[in-house]
């Protein structure tokens, strides 16, 4: 690898640090307090192309590398994970598949506004009975000829009320398992999709989370994403570049954190000295700024794998479960340092904390990255 950016890279990073913290950082506590979508932000981020990130610019994208796409996620995410979360969907789960797996009619219709951010994806694999085992589809898409007819519930689905577009992971031959699933590119306002309601979470309250419920949906055959029956590898390797996602997501709020935490140390006072003068303080904070190099340096070895065309589905693995972990572990310090400012909403550490925690969870938890982990390590 070499450790030196190059212009674009450092290009596409400082664009997105300045947006975060001009723009992004004015309103999200309010946004946070108040689950309210921001919906003027994800139009600046599709002005400036962070919603086609990896997209070639034949459809409409900004074809940058996958460096790009971590530095830039990193910096959005230190300000405002629920706007790293939507541009992650939008870039790797659903964008990505379409150019990588799509047909060149699929790419002009679906890919190229998704690219330049008129409209947003949603991938839509989890259900009540299948979150970290997606083979438990019970959501059915049963082929009628030309169509197939779509029926089932999906559930903790981001983006799923904004989106314009789905990417729909369902069963359409039971008898076959896993390999009888399809991915299926839907239109968020097709006749039979409904919502429930808005998701009242914890952390990343500034994206919509919704469950979406499907009743004879009528979806095109052409609008099928692959093979009969390759929906199942297809969510899987989405996956991989998904992971890499949540990775930079869990990057940026540790390294947002650690920033706050330092600034208020070099600031506070304590016994007649600022606290990072106190070994305690200073202690936690070498430990921060140690984590968080690991944690860049694993977000960048699994981008660098990707870009050179080299298998990275256990590097982004790894790069999730420690950076996720580390995550939670930072910005629990971040409030500690912070003491009882760091509890209350004005100073953002808590903020951060909570938002860490879904790191831990959504797109493979910690759990089942190590069962990724541990059965790639077992087949050397």
């Amino acid at each position: 690898m070499n450790f030196e950016y190059t212009e674009e890279q450092i290009m596409a990073q400082q664009s997105a640090r300045d947006l975060a913290q001009r723009e992004f950082i004015l309103d999200v506590i309010e946004r946070d307090t108040n689950c309210i979508f921001p919906e003027k932000h994800v139009k600046k981020l599709a002005e400036l192309g962070f919603l086609g990130m990896q997209v070639d610019p034949e459809y409409d994208g900004t074809g940058m590398d996958t460096i790009s796409y971590v530095l830039a996620l990193e910096e959005i995410s230190k300000v405002d994970s629920s706007l790293g979360v939507i541009m992650s969907v939008n870039n790797s789960l659903v964008a990505w598949e379409i150019q990588e797996y799509g047909t060149e009619e699929q790419k002009e219709k679906f890919l190229k506004p998704l690219a330049r951010g008129e409209k947003i994806g949603a991938f839509l694999l989890s259900e009540p009975e299948a979150g970290s085992d997606a083979t438990m589809q019970r959501t059915t898409a049963i082929d009628k000829g030309d169509h197939y007819l779509v029926n089932g519930v999906k559930n903790w689905i981001t983006n799923g009320n904004s989106a314009g577009t789905y990417v729909v992971i369902a069963q359409t031959d039971p008898e076959k398992g896993h390999k009888g699933i399809n991915a299926l590119i839907v239109d968020r306002h097709s006749e039979g999709i409904s919502l429930g309601q808005h998701e009242d979470k914890m952390g990343m309250r500034s994206s919509d989370t919704h469950s979406v419920m499907f009743t004879d949906v009528k979806v095109p055959k052409e609008n099928r994403i692959g093979e009969d029956g390759f929906g199942f590898k297809l969510a899987m390797k989405t996956l991989e570049g998904g992971r890499l996602g949540i990775a930079a997501q869990a990057l940026g709020l540790a390294s947002g954190a650690y920033e706050l935490a330092l600034k208020y140390a070099q600031e506070r006072k304590a016994f007649g000295k600022e606290i990072i003068k106190h070994q305690a303080i200073a202690f936690k904070l070498a430990d921060m700024a140690t984590e968080i190099e690991a944690m860049r340096f694993l977000c960048l070895k699994a981008a660098w794998l990707k870009d050179n065309k080299q298998p990275y589905g256990t590097a982004s693995a790894m790069a999730k479960l420690y950076c996720a972990e580390t995550a939670m572990k930072i910005t629990t310090e971040a409030v500690q340092i912070f003491g009882g400012y760091g509890y209350v909403k004005e100073y953002h550490v808590e903020r951060l904390m909570r938002d860490a925690k879904l790191t831990q969870i959504y797109e493979g938890t910690s759990e089942i990255q190590k069962i990724v982990i541990s059965r790639a390590i077992s087949s050397l």
